[in-house]
């Protein structure tokens, strides 16, 4: 019989995202979120690749990338609601950890299965500052996607990509929980 983890599994059924507007000071320190992202690279990784690697993003860099959103986004000629959607989650802002991919050359391990182990990273990373009491948030948006940004702005090399921006810090209020998945809608049981 296995051995359950109650507490574990109720964190799991009960998990919720906050909203990353909503974060608010104060932060992990540097000593919890290295805790933090060590928790996060226990996915798992066919083949041990390590295809991510993560750049903390502190208060100090917030208002830089915000102002580089809003001149990127005047560059590409976006609309105005654009622009400030994007650069919203940098002006509000306090800590985020860009979870970036970067594929690596194997015969064994398909890049479609080093992209998910990068996305199992983002969801562990956000599970990891949930369950240690810190509100967390997995967003992407426009700049996210746009390699210009990417590299001008994160240094990004041509084969990296941002897989998820994950802001941490402290919650101020409890969103209501969103309506989930009906199993049965979504679940086939295969018995033969």
């Amino acid at each position: 019989m296995p051995t359950p983890n109650p507490a574990a599994l109720d964190f799991l059924l009960t998990r919720r995202s906050r909203p990353a507007k909503t974060l608010a000071e104060p932060v992990p320190d540097r000593a919890t979120l290295e805790t933090l992202l060590t928790a996060a690279a226990r996915t798992p990784d066919h083949g041990k690749l390590e295809p991510w690697r993560f750049i903390v993003l502190g208060k100090g860099a917030m208002p830089r990338l915000a102002t580089a959103v809003q001149a990127r986004g005047e560059a590409l000629g976006l609309d105005a609601e654009q622009i400030t959607k994007g650069r919203n989650q940098f002006d509000q802002g306090h800590l985020a950890v860009a979870v970036i991919e970067m594929q690596k050359p194997s015969e064994k391990t398909p890049a479609l299965e080093q992209t998910y182990s990068v996305g199992a990273v983002c969801l562990a990373l956000l599970n990891a500052a949930l369950a240690a009491g810190w509100g967390a948030n997995w967003l992407s948006g426009w700049p996210s996607h746009d390699r210009g940004f990417m590299q001008s702005e994160l240094g990004l090399e041509a084969h990296e990509r941002i897989a998820g921006l994950i802001h941490i810090g402290t919650e101020t209020s409890t969103p209501p929980d969103r309506p989930r998945p009906d199993m049965s809608k979504i679940t086939t049981w295969v018995d033969t």
